[in-house]
């Protein structure tokens, strides 16, 4: 279990699914190899309604641009949360965050503005 801050106070990865929770802790680490072993072959994700390719996708708003996800709340099993995004391109923003998990791995996301 790690702790991480949240804009509500501080919050535990065991309120997350698992695999969110390995997401979350890869994006925040900039572990780009864990949090893209975590991804579907075939993994799909869009971004303000947008399809993108989340490989690219990642590699420019997360990777590419030191991003951060502070938890705000999560809901439905702990495959949907609110957080405020943090990136060097586009500042602090609040976000939602979709994920349908596939046993282990997460086969897509969907993000944008809350």
């Amino acid at each position: 279990m790690t702790i991480f801050s949240t804009l509500g106070g501080t919050m535990t990865t065991d309120q997350l699914d698992p695999v969110v929770a390995k997401f979350v802790e890869a994006l925040n680490a900039g572990d780009s190899n864990e949090l893209l072993g975590l991804l579907t072959p075939n993994a799909t994700m869009s971004d303000d309604g947008v399809d993108r390719d989340p490989d690219s996708w990642l590699q420019s708003e997360a990777f590419g641009s030191d991003g951060r996800m502070d938890v705000e709340s999560i809901a439905d099993g702990g495959t949907a949360l609110v957080a405020n995004f943090t990136n060097d391109r586009w500042g602090a923003m609040r976000t939602f965050w979709r994920f349908t998990v596939s046993g282990d791995k997460i086969s897509r996301f969907e993000t944008g503005q809350a």
